[in-house]
């Protein structure tokens, strides 16, 4: 994994997210893959970011979404592009549903536990806080209904 600054090819984010950095900063994060070292390496390298670093990346899927996170450091935005998605947060112990189509968004408050459903073959483009993501199994309705440990803490 490395950071490019200036890359000169067209990027794929669903492949190569973008980490928007301190001083209007935009690397390419080359290399990254939803591994533990790479994303210890990608903490590291972004750490002077601190809480002002964010992740740009697109996800496409289809179906329910089988973690639970929160991003401590930061609000995060969720654009739909494609399909219809149903983003639920668990605020303050109630469940709170919005459900968004093409070119619609919603942000997920810093520390807010949330997990994402794709109604059918959807994407979705996200600008998350890149510092102290945590992830949980979706095992229950609530993000405190789990088994197991919380996912990595570097984890974006």
């Amino acid at each position: 994994m490395r950071l490019v600054q200036h890359e000169h090819d067209a990027l794929d984010l669903r492949t190569t997210p973008v980490h928007l950095g301190r001083g209007s900063t935009a690397k390419a994060v080359v290399g990254f893959a939803w591994d533990p070292e790479v994303l210890r390496a990608y903490s590291a390298a972004v750490a002077a970011d601190g809480a002002d670093g964010r992740m740009v990346m697109i996800f496409d899927g289809d179906g329910p979404g089988d973690h639970w996170e929160s991003h401590p450091a930061g609000d995060e935005l969720v654009v739909c592009l494609s399909g219809s998605v149903t983003v639920t947060r668990d605020v303050d112990g109630r469940l709170d549903r919005v459900r968004l189509g093409p070119g619609e968004a919603t942000v997920n408050p810093a520390g807010v536990w949330h997990a994402v459903d794709m109604e059918g073959p959807a994407s979705i483009l996200s600008v998350t806080a890149a510092l102290g993501t945590d992830h949980r199994p979706r095992t229950g309705t609530r993000p405190t209904e789990r088994a197991g440990a919380p996912g990595p803490e570097e984890s974006p």
